[in-house]
C-alpha cells in the first residue's frame, strides 16, 4: 500500500510529496480544483493548510485525496 509521509506546498497548487518508499514526486492539483469537493482549495491560503493524516494529504473540513491518485498522477521530482 502506498502512503504519503510528507507534503510540501509548491507554487501554482503543486504538492511535493514524499511517499512511504522514500520516493519524492510532484502532484498538480489544478485539474482537480473545479470539482465541488476541492473548490475551497482554490484559495491559496486554504490550500497551504495541506498536511498528512492517515497516509494521505488532507485539508480542514474533511477534504482529502486518495494516496493512490496522488501517486498515479504525480511525476517524479525533477521531471516536471
Amino acid at each position: 500500500m502506498i502512503n504519503v509521509n510528507s507534503v510540501e506546498i509548491m507554487s501554482d497548487f503543486v504538492l511535493l510529496l514524499t511517499f512511504s518508499g522514500g520516493e519524492r514526486r510532484c502532484f498538480d492539483m489544478r485539474p482537480y480544483l473545479h470539482y465541488p469537493v476541492f473548490r475551497r482549495l482554490e484559495n491559496p491560503g486554504f490550500f497551504s493548510l495541506a498536511h498528512v493524516d492517515y497516509g494521505t494529504v488532507t485539508w480542514p473540513g474533511d477534504i482529502d485525496i486518495a494516496p493512490e491518485t496522488l501517486y498515479e498522477y504525480s511525476v517524479p521530482l525533477g521531471t516536471r
